[in-house]
């Protein structure tokens, strides 16, 4: 209920911070299994200051949208793009959308058609239901990657697009991009990359000598990725991003906006109002820490990855669920909810994701982290088993 006499600024602090007492945080290093993280310190400042900033309106704010437009170039430079088109948009969930619109309203099929792997993420459920696109579940190999001979048998004259996962929800794999470049290049089908995860972790990983598949533009079929920097890019929440290879795309989704103060223009992303300050905050973060800072950041979450996951192989009662690709460890268990009851009760922020945990080793996870998570676990399975 609203007051009818305000209260005063320290009295609404003050409930606010009785209020969160029950949140976890990420700087307790308790929140696992999250793929997002505590925004830079950088970022924090950007936010602050250019708060009032909106894309939705860029008549208003030129040199905001000029900043956001630099930010896509530059994700689409870490991505093997010359020149790319797009927006930094809400999250992952509306980066697929787009993509999905976009195929959708390039092509003349009457009733159309995506494929995606079964380990594709829920955003592509929404687009479906939201734009009638109908989904086409391509199956997975044993080890959880897209099977590409599975995803060229169902291509029709109704297919309107294809879907690859780099770095699963789940799991963090990486499907076999290249090949299903091909199948894309060979059939004339557009392909788009979900690398909202792998995007800010793949081409550091790979540049540190980890042997990850090609996932982006470098990839002739490839033509559009969502990219998060809200998650290891360490944006604000929330600061997704599109990156379109044509300008066709981008046409294909534009509606004008007639209205705006700033005068008519054309939006191609599904909010109208966005905050500039989200976009100026990855534009800062990319300059401030380059493709250098971005490698430190990634070299110690996939070390953390590995490490991990040879404790876990070395417990009784859990089993690692496979071989990390990317920075994501996943393990089962006979007792998988119990121990989800028991870690939860003692404040860990993981869930269990398909018949297992999933430890997501985020900039905000540190060793000493994994350490106390591990000294729990290992007392939860003397308990239980």
């Amino acid at each position: 209920m609203i007051p009818k006499e305000g209260m005063n600024e320290e009295e609404v602090l003050a409930e606010l911070e009785e209020r969160f007492k029950i949140d976890l945080t990420f700087n307790s290093g308790k929140i696992l299994g999250s793929m997002c993280t505590y925004p830079h310190p950088l970022a924090q400042k950007i936010i602050q200051k250019y708060i009032d900033r909106n894309l939705g309106d860029p008549g208003l704010h030129k040199g905001s949208k000029k900043i956001e437009e630099e930010a896509v170039q530059m994700l689409g430079e870490l991505l093997h793009l010359k020149k790319a088109y797009g927006n930094i948009v809400s999250g992952g969930t509306e980066a697929n959308i787009l993509a999905v619109r976009a195929f959708r309203n390039i092509s003349d099929v009457e009733n159309p058609e995506l494929i995606l792997p079964k380990s594709a993420h829920f955003s592509f459920l929404k687009a479906s239901d939201l734009l009638r696109v109908k989904l086409v579940w391509a199956e997975l190999n044993e080890d959880y990657s897209v099977n590409v001979k599975d995803v060229e048998s169902k291509i029709t004259d109704s297919t309107i697009g294809i879907v690859g996962i780099a770095g699963t929800t789940g799991l963090g794999v990486v499907d076999d991009i290249p090949s299903l470049s091909d199948i894309a290049v060979d059939y004339g089908i557009p392909l788009h990359v979900d690398a909202a995860f792998g995007g800010f972790v793949i081409p550091f990983a790979k540049a540190l000598g980890y042997e990850l598949p090609d996932f982006d533009f470098k990839l002739k079929g490839v033509q559009s990725v969502t990219i998060d920097p809200h998650k290891m890019g360490m944006a604000p929440i929330p600061a997704g991003g599109i990156v379109f290879r044509k300008k066709k795309y981008m046409d294909a989704i534009n509606v004008l906006a007639p209205y705006l103060a700033g005068g008519q223009i054309f939006q191609a992303t599904i909010t109208g109002t966005r905050p500039g300050a989200n976009a100026i905050a990855v534009w800062a973060l990319l300059k401030h820490l380059g493709f250098e800072g971005y490698k430190r950041v990634v070299k110690e979450a996939m070390e953390n990855a590995y490490w991990f996951a040879e404790q876990i192989k070395a417990l009784d009662g859990v089993y690692l669920i496979r071989e990390p690709m990317l920075n994501i460890v996943s393990f089962g268990s006979k007792k998988l909810k119990k121990l989800e009851g028991e870690l939860k009760a003692r404040g860990w922020g993981i869930s269990a994701h398909r018949g297992y945990i999933r430890i997501v080793m985020m900039p905000h996870v540190k060793r000493e982290h994994l350490e106390e998570f591990l000294k729990d676990l290992r007392e939860i399975l003397r308990k239980v088993l």
